[in-house]
């Protein structure tokens, strides 16, 4: 199984976005052929404040990001790992993945589960869960025989929710991700690394990169895919652009045969 990671350095033109996003997905997939290409966090809008990313959002299946990607994912005849996107349903809006098979059809839904609330009286307060509704579900989806496990940015630092996904037969788990570059540049990889060492899954963390809202906050980049040992097999460089990578399934069953720690768990 091939896969493709596209670092992108999304702004506040939700059409150029697109646009971007596209000619990416075009280019890796003439240049790569891979089987699953996958976008970052928030990959058709991502600036502040939150009325622009809600009034960015699409109550699907209607919406450019939406049908734009669905049409591409059959154009192109590749699973679509749609990063996420802001969904809107009701008055409420979620942080959201969407994969798309090869025929364009929506094949899952995920919405970021845990949201980052800090409020240190006198410092500083940003709450997520002001603007996003958290979701519930731990999702996966096939492709082919692999089983791919759904996760967000801030989940990272959970991983009670990568043990669920492995327990759902996840291989490879995609973490689509916006990662501060703050935090990114001590956290993004070591957490990366432990999460696909604990699930002894591929893992494949893609990163917005760069500055946004006009060099007022910065993410990190440094896409990466990484083996179920734990080491960094592919890596972005710090601009903008696609990764691509090989995972071999009989080297994931090894590695589990030969540490079986999902037959050893005593907690939960």
């Amino acid at each position: 199984m091939k896969i493709s990671l596209i670092q992108m350095n999304t702004q506040g033109n939700k059409s150029a976005n697109i646009a971007k996003a596209v000619e990416l997905i075009e280019d890796v997939v003439a240049n790569d052929r891979p089987d699953l290409v996958i976008l970052p966090e928030y990959f058709a809008f991502l600036e502040d404040p939150a009325s622009a990313m809600h009034a960015s959002g699409e109550s699907f299946p209607d919406g450019d990001a939406y049908q734009t990607m669905s049409a591409l994912a059959r154009k192109l005849g590749v699973t679509l790992h749609s990063g996420s996107m802001v969904e809107r349903q009701g008055d409420r809006y979620y942080n959201t993945t969407v994969v798309f098979n090869p025929a364009g059809q929506e094949i899952a839904r995920y919405r970021k589960m845990h949201l980052f609330d800090v409020n240190i009286p006198g410092e500083v307060y940003y709450c997520e869960s002001d603007n996003v509704t958290g979701g519930k579900e731990v999702v996966t989806y096939q492709v082919g025989d692999v089983t791919v496990g759904c996760s967000i940015c801030y989940d990272l630092r959970f991983p009670e929710l990568f043990r669920a996904l492995r327990d759902k037969g996840a291989q490879l788990i995609v973490l689509p991700a916006a990662f501060t570059l703050m935090t990114g540049k001590d956290h993004w990889e070591v957490l990366a690394r432990a999460r696909a060492i604990e699930t002894q899954t591929y893992f494949a963390a893609i990163g917005q990169v760069l500055a946004h809202d006009a060099g007022k906050n910065w993410c990190w980049g440094h896409s990466m895919v990484i083996n179920p040992w734990g080491a960094v097999i592919a890596q972005a460089n710090d601009g903008i652009g696609a990764v691509t990578a090989r995972l071999d399934m009989a080297y994931l069953e090894k590695v589990r045969r030969s540490i079986p720690v999902a037959n050893h768990h005593v907690l939960g």
